[in-house]
C-alpha cells in the first residue's frame, strides 16, 4: 500500500510548519533525504525566482548529494528558513565533510520561496530559521512512506493560484521497470489552474478526468470571483515550486533532465507559466535504489514522462486539497467552495 505522495520513494520524509493568525499566513516545507544524502538536481524556469543553493546543483559542480530540500513561503525572506535545516542538520554530522573531525560538515541545503508577503496581513510576518527547524524536525518524526498533508500547510500556507486559494499537493507512481518517481508541489501561481471558459481544472483536462461543472454553477464562480478581486490588491508576484524524487539510480545530469521536463507537467495544470512575476523551480532527487538498464539509452524516457504527469496531478490535488481564506490580508475562496467537490 502506497500514500501517493512523495514519501513513498523509500527514504524521503517531508515535513510542515504552518503559521497562521495574528497576521501570519505562511509557512515552510522540508523534504528531508536519507542519512547520506540524495542525488540532487535544479531547473529554474520563473523570470523572478527566489532559490538558495541552486547553483551547488549544477552537473559541473562538486557537490554530488544533499540531505535536504527547503521550500517555504515569505519571499526571499523566507530564505532564512534554510538556516534552520542547516543548524539541524550540522548537529548530526550530516553535509559535506569539510576537515579531519566527522563533525566538520557544511550542510548544503538548496531552497526556493514563493511569494505571500501580507496575505496573513501583516507584510513582516514570514519564515525564518526557526520555522525551517520546525519543518525538518517534523519530517525526522514522521514514518518511512507517511502521509502528507496536503492543502493549507507547510509552505502552501498562504499560496493563492490566480484568484482561488493553492497550497501543497502530492502524487506518485510505479513504473513497469519497478522505479518510483513522485512529487510534492507548492502550487502559488500567478497564472490560474482553472478554464475561464468552463471552470475545469486544466490538469484534468490533461489527465481526461473531466466532470465539467453545470453552466449555472461556473457563471455564479466567475461572479464570486469578481467581486473579491477588489479586495487582493497584493501584485501578483508568485511562483510554482516542485520536488520530484525516485529512487532510480540517476546522475546529476539525468536528474537535472528529470527538473527540467518536470516542468512541462507545471504548463499543463497552469496558464500562463514562468512569468517575469514568477519563480518556477523544480529541485529533483534519486535516492538511487533501483539501478537504470544500462543495455537500453533511453531507460530515463518513463521517469521523465512521468515526472511531468504526477507534477500536473500534484497541482491538481493541492487545489483540490486547498481551504477558502478570508482574512485581513484577502479573500481567496477554494476550488471546491466554488465547484463542489465532483
Amino acid at each position: 500500500m502506497t500514500a501517493d505522495a512523495l514519501t513513498d520513494v523509500a527514504g524521503l520524509r517531508v515535513g510542515h510548519a504552518t503559521c497562521t493568525g495574528d497576521g501570519w499566513l505562511t509557512g515552510t516545507t522540508v523534504v528531508l533525504a536519507p542519512e547520506g544524502g540524495a542525488v540532487a538536481a535544479v531547473d529554474v524556469r520563473g523570470g523572478g525566482p527566489g532559490t538558495k543553493e541552486t547553483d551547488a546543483l549544477d552537473p559541473r559542480n562538486l557537490v554530488r548529494t544533499v540531505e535536504a530540500v527547503v521550500l517555504t513561503g515569505g519571499s526571499a525572506y523566507g530564505l532564512d528558513a534554510a538556516s534552520g535545516v542547516m543548524a539541524w542538520l550540522e548537529e548530526r554530522g550530516r553535509g559535506v565533510r569539510v576537515g579531519p573531525d566527522p563533525a566538520h560538515v557544511v550542510p548544503v541545503v538548496p531552497a526556493a520561496c514563493v511569494f505571500d508577503l501580507g496575505r496573513g496581513g501583516d507584510f513582516r510576518a514570514r519564515p525564518d530559521a526557526a520555522t525551517g527547524r520546525a519543518a525538518v524536525e517534523a519530517a525526522a518524526a514522521t514514518a518511512w512512506g507517511a502521509p502528507v498533508p496536503q492543502g493549507c500547510v507547510g509552505a502552501g500556507t498562504g499560496a493563492v493560484v490566480g484568484q482561488v486559494k493553492g497550497g501543497v499537493g502530492t502524487a506518485s507512481a510505479v513504473l513497469e521497470s519497478g522505479i518510483t518517481v513522485a512529487a510534492l508541489v507548492v502550487a502559488n501561481a500567478a497564472g490560474s489552474a482553472v478554464d475561464p471558459v468552463t471552470g475545469v481544472l486544466y490538469g484534468e483536462l490533461f489527465q481526461g478526468r473531466v466532470r465539467y461543472p453545470e453552466p449555472e454553477v461556473h457563471e455564479a464562480a466567475l461572479r464570486r470571483l469578481a467581486e473579491g478581486a477588489g479586495r487582493n490588491a497584493a501584485p501578483p508576484l508568485n511562483t510554482t515550486l516542485a520536488v520530484v524524487a525516485t529512487d532510480a539510480g540517476l546522475s546529476k545530469a539525468q536528474a537535472q533532465k528529470l527538473a527540467g521536463t518536470a516542468h512541462d507537467g507545471i504548463a499543463r495544470a497552469v496558464r500562463p507559466v514562468h512569468l517575469l512575476s514568477d519563480g518556477d523551480t523544480v529541485f529533483t532527487l534519486a535516492t538511487g535504489a533501483r539501478p537504470l538498464d544500462a543495455a537500453d539509452p533511453l531507460s530515463l524516457n518513463e521517469v521523465l514522462a512521468a515526472g511531468a504527469d504526477l507534477v500536473t496531478r500534484a497541482i491538481v490535488r493541492a487545489v483540490r486539497a486547498a481551504a477558502p481564506v478570508d482574512g485581513p490580508g484577502g479573500s481567496w475562496p477554494s476550488y471546491g467552495e466554488l465547484y463542489g467537490e465532483r
